[in-house]
């Protein structure tokens, strides 16, 4: 997946695998009470994310656009800073979980930003998912004030991170994901170290990949059985446990069948992904039919006004007669 794990898929050399229960200490015994940890983003995902850190008896410093997203965890216990520089300023992880491109271009390296303050022998970890350039970008730049930097994207939406069950795709330094594995157990049920800088970004690829796929083919599906009359509770009770089982049918079908178009993870987010999938794609000199037809998908769903929804809301585009 990176320069020096060329296109093995399994976790060889230079990886680390770490099953652990979710919101369950790691062998280290979970992050040590008194961690000052500062958090830069608590929408769906980050909130929840943060409240386990708080939980465990860290010290979380927490900066947000809209200190409203902020206040459950305020009233916890967090504190809140008025930048991340001053968010960064005294911690020892620097957990970053911001949607898009320019929001982390602005929390990392913008005015009040983390590298302004960010002090040697700290960790940053890059919890959203970007461009695994990006990710490199931020390591060298921890790096030159004597910190470190991981890029740590998650998947299990908003569900793991409400039951800190969470996949945790790990690239960076290797003392440096030691050192940040208490930590993120706290957050993930699977942990896994892929290797450099920006390794933890292409597994999110191949994630995010398979994600839209299975989505867009649970959503297709759905329609064609309510077009022929089928009872959908009875279809997921045939088709839930077979071979056409994902977390799609599971967790994001029953949503459809209620009605419920809401976020567990915003479809702008998710075109912003696939966009990153294709971009990476191009530059190792693939062709990824797929993932240009999900793109196509999801530009036509942000293009119908459903931005804001959850990925699920592609069933949005049959119902409407978009197909």
């Amino acid at each position: 997946m990176s320069g020096s794990q060329g296109t093995s898929m399994g976790a060889g050399a230079g990886s680390t695998v770490s099953p652990v229960g979710g919101g369950s200490a790691s062998p280290a015994g979970g992050p040590t009470p008194g961690t000052t940890v500062a958090w830069i983003g608590t929408g769906i995902m980050g909130r929840s994310m943060a409240g386990h850190l708080l939980r465990a008896g860290c010290k979380v410093v927490v900066h947000t656009r809209t200190r409203a997203k902020a206040e459950p965890l305020l009233a916890d216990g967090a504190v809140w800073a008025e930048s991340p520089s001053a968010a960064a300023a005294s911690a020892e992880f620097v957990c970053l979980n911001v949607g898009l491109p320019d929001e982390l271009e602005a929390v990392a390296f913008g005015p009040g930003g983390i590298f302004e303050s960010l002090r040697a022998g700290s960790i940053v970890i890059d919890f959203g998912t970007s461009r695994p350039s990006a990710a490199r970008r931020i390591a060298v730049r921890a790096a030159e004030c004597g910190a470190a930097a991981l890029d740590a994207p998650v998947s299990g939406g908003d569900v793991g991170a409400r039951n800190a069950a969470l996949s945790i795709m790990v690239g960076g330094d290797d003392a440096a994901f030691t050192r940040a594995e208490p930590l993120l157990a706290r957050l993930g049920k699977t942990i896994v170290h892929h290797g450099a800088a920006g390794s933890g970004q292409r597994v999110k690829i191949v994630n995010q990949v398979l994600v839209a796929a299975n989505t867009l083919g649970m959503c297709e599906a759905l329609h064609f059985g309510a077009s022929a009359g089928l009872d959908p509770q009875r279809v997921l009770a045939s088709v839930g446990g077979g071979a056409a089982a994902s977390w799609s049918i599971s967790m994001l079908a029953p949503r459809v069948i209620g009605g419920d178009f809401e976020p567990g993870f915003i479809v702008e987010h998710m075109l912003k992904d696939l966009r990153i999938a294709r971009d990476e794609a191009g530059e190792l000199g693939l062709s990824l039919p797929l993932v240009d037809l999900c793109v196509a998908r999801y530009e036509a769903l942000v293009a119908a006004g459903f931005g804001r929804k959850g990925t699920q809301g592609l069933y949005l585009l049959y119902r409407d007669g978009q197909p």
